[in-house]
C-alpha cells in the first residue's frame, strides 16, 4: 500500500522541475520540426498543469506563512510563462522565432525553479518550515494534477488565465 502514496507537496513539484529541465534538454537536442513540436507540446502541457496545482493548492497553502515578495514574484513568472506558452501552442516550429520562444520560456523556468528550490531562503525551504501538511498538500495536488492532464489530454490547453495582470491598465 505504501507504493502508491502520493509523494508530499515540495517532492511532487520538483518531480515536475526535473521532468520539465530534461524536456527542454531534448528539445534543444532536437532535430526535425515534428520531433520539436512533440516536444514543445509536452513542455507546455506539463507547464501548464504545474502552474495550475502552484496557484490553486500549494501557493494558497503558503499565504501568510512564507515571504510575500516571493510569492507575488512566483504569481508574476508564472503568467510571464503562460503567455510564451500560448504564443508556443499557437505557433509551429516553422516559425522564425519558434525555438527562441522555447528557450527563454526554459530560461524564465530555470530562474523561477532556481527560487523555489534555493536550499535556506526558498519558496520551498520556507513553506517547509511552516508545519503545513505536505503529504496532504501532495494528495491533492497528485488528484488535481491527474485531473487536469486527462483534461487538456482530451480538449487542449485552456487559454491562459493571467493572475497578476489588470484587465484596464492603471
Amino acid at each position: 500500500m505504501a507504493d502508491t502514496k502520493s509523494p508530499d507537496a515540495i517532492a511532487l513539484l520538483k518531480a515536475d522541475h526535473d521532468k520539465v529541465a530534461g524536456l527542454f534538454e531534448s528539445f534543444e537536442k532536437a532535430s526535425g520540426e515534428s520531433r520539436k513540436q512533440t516536444i514543445a507540446e509536452e513542455i507546455c502541457l506539463e507547464l501548464t498543469v504545474h502552474a495550475a496545482i502552484e496557484e490553486e493548492i500549494f501557493y494558497p497553502a503558503c499565504e501568510g506563512k512564507v515571504e510575500e515578495d516571493l510569492l507575488k514574484e512566483a504569481y508574476v513568472e508564472h503568467d510571464g510563462a503562460k503567455v510564451l506558452i500560448a504564443e508556443i501552442e499557437a505557433g509551429s516550429p516553422s516559425d522564425e522565432y519558434y525555438d527562441a520562444k522555447v528557450r527563454v520560456l526554459g530560461e524564465q523556468i530555470e530562474h523561477h525553479v532556481e527560487e523555489e528550490e534555493a536550499r535556506m531562503e526558498g519558496l520551498f525551504a520556507q513553506a517547509r518550515k511552516t508545519g503545513l501538511d505536505m503529504d496532504a498538500l501532495g494528495e491533492q495536488m497528485a488528484a488535481r494534477k491527474a485531473e487536469l492532464i486527462a483534461s487538456y489530454e482530451k480538449s487542449g490547453l485552456p487559454k491562459p488565465e493571467l493572475t497578476t495582470m489588470s484587465a484596464t491598465p492603471a
